[in-house]
Parts: structure tokens; C-alpha cells; sequence
């Protein structure tokens, strides 16, 4: 990689900016946040789009599905195995290739243009006072710009969609614990859905919205489904959360559907297709050892161990069920965070790519462990990004192996950054307005 330096300044002087308007309480405009967030994203497109290296999965994966779809074929059988998820962002990318766009600005435009939009997203989601500052300091992320314009990694796709779904189902009186209402018989909890109460009859409308851009979330990675729970308990009750899980479904169906109806696949197809995009633990290639207890494990080393994958895919799924009873009575937004960080903590396998799931969460609701994080996980991410693509062959895997031990040093700060302060909220309240100077947490 020819421009490691230029960048790493870029991503350092990203993180001063943030934190000295974290110190200060700075709370640019959104056109001076926009001006800040678009050059850093862009400035790094070029240079990557420029430079003698790429990304592998950016050449090897992306750009084949988008050539499938350009050539008729299916995107996520015959692009050489490199897609394992819906076609919609194939689609994308091959409209891209077809308008004439070099693979090296088209792969990155959709990502870089998301993050973008992602941008004013964060500081809605945060509310209050703290809406300008939360916006300005996700302009200032490192790992966004990491993952937006270096690698071309299609997470801010999805949190685009996903964080749009959060902001919709808050709606714009802002969030409210439900009143739990007693039920000892099926039909009192029945006629909780024919008879809600009038705000979740209400909510009906905004349901349906961020349940199908949940669905949009999903369609461009399956990951995103451990954001709908969060965006369930923002919704007032059972109706209008059962309302947004159906269509939540929508999307991903409509979009599948399309590989038979556009020729792409034929029917008899779909169940291979279904497979290779699934989410069971049988499904998920067996890839491990890049990160946390599997690193350790396998000493940095990539190996296929389906019984590793299997165990860490379940203890994820114990964690998710823990945080859901911990933080029951907590903004869904803390929820969100402390799922989003305990898959971090117990996943067997993972991308620096990964690391973005929670960003636009933590920035928006920062705890105080917040920044650390964000600096720590930044920091990792880069040295795989800008210094281990210095070298190649047995060199890159000699210096591969300590980096993916390293990861476990940040198991501390992941675990420190969840809100373990917040485990009841009262509401409208509880969503930070402001912050003290010379602190980074709210």
C-alpha cells in the first residue's frame, strides 16, 4: 500500500478532531460536518482507488458478483463462491460496471456514499442537544473511513438502513418504555394485539417504515439481524412490533425472488442459493482464528474448524439472550450496544470490517469507555489495513499471526464499553442532551 502515511494522518487527525470536540462541545453545522465527513471518505477513495493495492475480497468477491449480474449470471453461484448474501448489492455494483465506472471508484462509491448519509443518521439518532457533536464526531471516525473507502466493506450499507430504521421506529416524540400490562391467559396477550392501546395503534404507520428498512439492512448483509431487537423495544407494543417484523421480511424475499424472475438463477436453484446466504451454524464457512478466543486458539492462524464456529455461534446467541434480560428495562439503544459488543466478545471469527456494526451506536449514545474503544478497535483495524499490506507471502503471514493474537487486548475496553450504568431507563429523559467539557462520555 503506497499511501499507508497520507492516510494514517488522515485517520489521526480524524480522532483529534473528535475528541477536542468532545473537550470543547463543539457543534459544527451540518453543512461544515458533511464538508469534513465527505473530504476525509473521499480523499481516502482516491488514494485507494489509485494505489497498486487492493483489497482481496474487494477483487476476489465483490467485483466478480457485480460482473455476474452485468453477464446475467448469478451473483452468488457463479461468481467464483465469493458472495454469500442477497444480490442487492451485485445489482448495485453491476449498474456501476455497466455506466463505464472503473471497478476501483465503483466498488467504493456505494459504501463511501452510504457512510455519508450515515453521517447526519448518527446525530438524529443520538436526539437532544448532542444531535450537531454526535454527527461530527461519526464524520471524524477512523474505522468508517477504514472501512467505507479502503476496503470497500459493504457494513455502512447496511447501518445506513439499520440506523434509518432505529430513527423511524422512535418516531419524533422520542422513545418511551411500554406499560407492561399483566396477562395470566393467551387471550389477554391476544387481545393485545386486537385491542392496543392507542400508541401503538398509532405507530402502526412507522412500523411498517423501519421494518422494511430493516429489511433493506438485511439485504445487503444477513448480519443486521441482531439489530431488530433494538428496533422492536422502540416500538409501543406487540401489534406494532409484530407489524414491523413482517416487514422486515419483505425486502429480503422480494429480492431473492428477483434472481428467478430476472433470469438470473433458475428456481430450481433457490434452495443451493438459500444455503450459501444462511444463518445457521451449518451454514457459515468454518473460517476461524482471526480475532479474540480463536486466535488465541489456533495461534493467528486461519483454520476451518466447524466445531469452534458452531460453539461460538451458540454462546453468541447466550449472550444475546443475557443482554436482552440484563438491559430489559434500558433504552433500546444501550440494548443494541451491549448485543452488538458481546458478538464481538464471543464470536469465533471476524473481519476488522466487524467492528463497525457498533460505531454508530456507541458515538450516539457514547459511555465512558466509548472513545477508548473506538480508538483501540480503530487502531487494530488500521495496523491490518496500512501496515501488514506492506508485506506479502510468508512475511504478511509471520506478522499476521501476532496481530490476530493482539486483538484479545481489547477485550477490556469492549467489555468496559457497555452500558453497565444504564440498565434502566425512564424514557423521553434519559437520551443524553449534553455533555461536560473534558469528558468523553455521557
Amino acid at each position: 500500500m503506497d499511501y499507508a502515511i497520507p492516510t494514517g494522518i488522515v485517520l489521526v487527525t480524524g480522532v483529534v478532531l473528535a475528541l477536542v470536540a468532545q473537550w470543547k462541545g463543539w457543534k459544527p453545522s451540518l453543512a461544515v460536518t458533511l464538508a469534513i465527513g465527505v473530504g476525509f471518505r473521499v480523499l481516502i477513495l482516491v488514494l485507494s482507488a489509485k494505489d497498486s493495492w487492493q483489497p482481496v475480497d474487494f477483487v476476489n468477491s465483490f467485483r466478480p458478483a457485480g460482473e455476474a449480474i452485468v453477464q446475467h449470471h448469478d451473483p452468488v453461484l457463479e461468481s467464483n463462491g465469493g458472495w454469500h448474501f442477497l444480490p442487492t448489492i451485485p445489482y448495485v455494483y453491476g449498474l456501476l460496471l455497466w455506466l463505464g465506472i472503473p471497478w476501483e471508484v465503483a466498488g467504493r462509491l456505494v459504501t463511501v456514499v452510504s457512510d455519508i448519509v450515515l453521517i447526519p443518521l448518527v446525530g438524529k439518532l443520538a436526539g437532544g442537544s448532542a444531535q450537531k457533536l454526535r454527527a461530527f464526531q461519526y464524520a471524524c471516525n477512523p474505522l468508517a473511513i477504514l472501512v467505507a473507502s479502503v476496503h470497500g466493506q459493504v457494513e455502512p450499507v447496511s447501518l445506513v438502513f439499520g440506523v434509518a430504521a432505529y430513527v423511524v421506529a422512535r418516531g419524533p416524540d422520542g422513545w418511551r418504555p411500554s406499560a407492561t400490562l399483566p396477562w395470566r391467559r393467551p387471550g389477554d396477550l391476544l387481545r393485545r394485539f386486537t385491542h392496543p392501546v392507542d400508541a401503538d395503534r398509532a405507530a402502526t404507520r412507522r412500523a411498517v417504515w423501519a421494518g422494511l428498512l430493516m429489511g433493506m439492512a438485511l439485504c445487503a448483509k444477513s448480519w443486521p439481524v441482531i439489530l431488530i431487537p433494538g428496533m422492536l423495544l422502540l416500538l409501543p407494543g406487540p401489534r406494532s412490533r409484530l407489524i414491523s417484523l413482517i416487514a422486515a421480511g419483505i425486502p429480503p424475499v422480494f429480492f431473492l425472488l428477483t434472481l428467478p424472475i430476472g433470469g438470473w438463477t433458475a428456481w430450481g436453484q433457490l434452495p443451493e442459493v438459500l444455503k450459501t446466504i444462511g444463518l445457521r451454524p451449518g451454514d457459515v464457512r468454518p473460517i476461524t482464528g482471526d480475532w479474540g478466543w480463536t486466535a488465541i486458539l489456533n495461534g493467528g492462524d486461519w483454520v476451518l474448524n466447524p466445531t469452534a464456529l458452531k460453539l461460538g455461534q451458540y454462546m453468541i446467541y447466550a449472550a444475546v439472550v443475557f443482554c436482552l434480560l440484563w438491559w430489559r428495562k434500558a433504552d433500546p439503544i444501550d440494548v443494541t450496544i451491549a448485543i452488538v459488543l458481546a458478538f464481538m466478545i464471543f464470536t469465533p471469527r471476524l473481519g476488522a470490517q466487524y467492528l463497525m456494526w457498533f460505531m454508530p451506536f456507541l458515538v450516539a449514545r457514547p459511555t465512558r469507555w466509548a472513545w477508548p474503544t473506538v480508538i483501540g478497535c480503530a487502531a487494530w483495524s488500521a495496523v491490518g489495513y496500512l501496515v501488514l499490506t506492506q508485506f506479502a507471502g510468508e512475511k504478511w503471514g509471520e506478522l499476521h499471526s501476532p496481530w490476530a493474537m493482539s486483538s484479545i487486548i481489547l477485550f477490556p475496553v469492549l467489555i468496559a464499553a457497555m452500558p453497565w450504568g444504564r440498565r434502566r431507563s425512564e424514557g423521553v429523559e434519559a437520551v443524553p442532551t449534553g455533555i461536560p467539557a473534558a469528558r468523553v462520555d455521557a
